[in-house]
Order: C-alpha cells, then structure tokens, then sequence
C-alpha cells in the first residue's frame, strides 16, 4: 500500500509538471522575456512607401525582434523631417541622404552614418520639352520646384554648370509642375518619375537629367544614428542595422510578399498610391541599392565614395570642411 501511494504521487506530480509546461507554451512568451526587447524608434525620411520596404518587412517578419529590438518604425516627411528629429536626439535611427548627413556633421551636429543602404542616386530633374530646357545650361533663370530636406544635390548641380535658378520649395506632390507653376521640378527615379508617366506626359515629352549622369552619382539612403547612441549601445546599433540588411535581402527575394507588408503601411497611412506604384519602386529599390557591377556589401560606404561627395559639397560652398571619414562612418554595425 505504501508503493502504491508514493508511486501515485510520483505520477501526480509528472502529470503537473507536464500540464504546467503545456501552459507555458501555449501562453506563450512570459512578460519577463518580453521585457528584454529593447525599444527601439527608427524615423524614415518619407512617408511609407516601398523606398523603405527593407525596414517594413525586418519589423513584419521579426528580424529585429530575434536580435533583441521592439522597433516603432515612425512616418517622416516634410512635417517631421529625419535629420531635424535626430540632431534633436527625439529618435534614435533615421534614413538620410548621404549629402544631408555630411552638411549636418560639417555643421557641428554628431551624426553618424552606421549603414550605407542606397549605393546610386535616383534623384532626377524633370522638364518638359516644350519648356525649352535641353541641356544643364537652359536651367539658367527658369523656375525650378526643389525639396528642401534634398536640396543639396541640385544645387551642386546647378553650381556645377553656372546657371542661376529661381528655387521654389517642392511638397508631396508634382501638381505645381504639372499645372505648369514651374519649369522643372524634382523627382526620384523609383517614384516621382513613375507618378509623372501616370499623369498622362510621356516619357517622349519631357526631357530628364539624372543627376548620376552628370557627375554628381552620390549615394543616397543610409542609416544614421547621433554619435552617442552608436558609443552607449553599440550591440544596439548592430542588431539595428543587421535585422534593416537582412529585411532588404527579404524584400528582394520575396518581392510580393513585401510588396503585401508595404500595402499595409501605406494604407493605414491613407496615402494615395497603389500596389502597382510600389511594385515599381521596388524594383528601382534594386537598382539602387544593388547596382549593375557594384561589388560594396549592403550598408558599406566606401572612403572614395565619401570623398567625391564632401569634396563636391565644399566645393559648392555647401560644407566649410569635410568631416573626418572614420567619425563620421562606422563600418562595424553593417558587417556580418
């Protein structure tokens, strides 16, 4: 009699151990491990789109989360620009052009470029032909719409070749141009350019100038962080910038199904725009962030690259000095 109860309570106690462990799992994660995650706010320089696909779907698919990181992913644009909001210390990564995050350290604000993603330029200037404007010199006295948190390539350009604009700032759309408010606007290859064809101009009635194709090929995207964050947390900034590579890898080789994850975000953001538009600015993502010939691993920036950059802004009379290329870019956080 007494085998049998101690044999009994052995089995109870199996049973529970059993029975608590089924819990656990069903319940899933407890709050202890949630806690773990470290918050994280990551501010694109536009609103949502496909140009930030990589990021949309590392959040979706849980690659910043398996490196130990809850990602807020925020919308930017014109009334919360990136750069301001991370001189500001308000967030802690944000996508900006190589040119901005040059001007802003030339400036005495402590950024840091952490991952080069965008490696070609897509910006573009556009005009009809009607205008007039065929070569980099008919820009001289016309009207020209400009974004002001991208502003420092054209105006290289327009130093470049000695002409004399008249610059009128540049919202989220293309109405003034198209209305015939300006000469030439700006525009991106993967979206802008894409948005004009849609209104109804073909592509034989404008003429373009890719600002690549006149010398000034400056890479564009990168990730960026102020320099205290990268020193306090630098495990952070890694995982941060590992979990955005790995998205972009994603959304590249799963192209519907990002294109599914960017859908979201768009329509929660009411943004008027449509699964075909993003289909397109996908594929000029590739382009971009992964040239015909480039060799560079994703998120590098070469001191090369950096230099033709700086030197072209100085010499505009944009920057005064070119920072020191290892302050102002850390190449550990990109590297596998």
């Amino acid at each position: 009699m007494i085998s049998i109860k101690i044999r009994t309570k052995a089995i109870s106690g199996i049973a529970g151990m059993i029975a608590v462990c089924l819990l656990a799992i069903l319940l899933g994660p407890t709050p202890a491990h949630a806690e773990t995650l470290k918050p994280v706010t990551f501010l694109p320089q536009w609103s949502p789109q496909a140009q930030f696909a990589g990021y949309y779907v590392a959040e979706a698919k849980g690659f910043y989360k398996r490196r130990g990181l809850a990602v807020t992913i925020l919308r930017g644009g014109p009334e919360q620009p990136a750069g301001d909001q991370l001189a500001a210390g308000q967030v802690d990564f944000g996508t900006l052009f190589l040119t901005e995050g040059i001007a802003r350290r030339d400036q005495g604000t402590p950024l840091v470029n952490v991952g080069q993603i965008v490696q070609k330029s897509a910006l573009m200037l556009v005009a009809r032909k009607a205008s007039g404007i065929r070569t980099p010199r008919d820009f001289n006295g016309r009207r020209v719409s400009v974004w002001e948190d991208f502003n420092l390539q054209p105006l290289a350009f327009f130093q470049r070749n000695n002409v004399d604009v008249t610059i009128v700032p540049q919202g989220y759309t293309l109405n003034l141009f198209l209305m015939g408010g300006v000469d030439a606007a700006s525009a991106m290859w993967y979206n802008e350019y894409y948005a004009i064809l849609n209104s109804g101009i073909d592509a034989d009635e404008m003429n373009t100038f890719l600002l690549a194709d006149h010398g000034l090929n400056f890479p564009e995207d990168g990730i960026y962080c102020r320099e205290e964050t990268l020193l306090r947390d630098p495990e952070m900034v890694r995982a941060f910038v590992q979990g955005s590579i790995e998205g972009w890898r994603h959304a590249f080789d799963h192209p519907e199904e990002a294109l599914t994850i960017v859908m979201a975000r768009v329509n929660a953001a009411n943004l008027p725009t449509n699964r075909g538009h993003q289909k397109w600015m996908l594929a000029r993502m590739g382009d971009i962030i992964r040239p015909a010939g480039g060799t560079a691993p994703m998120g590098t920036l070469t001191e090369a690259e950096f230099r033709f950059v700086a030197g072209q802004l100085r010499e505009s009379g944009i920057i005064e000095t070119i920072p020191d290329f290892l302050e102002f870019y850390d190449p550990t956080p990109s590297t596998p």
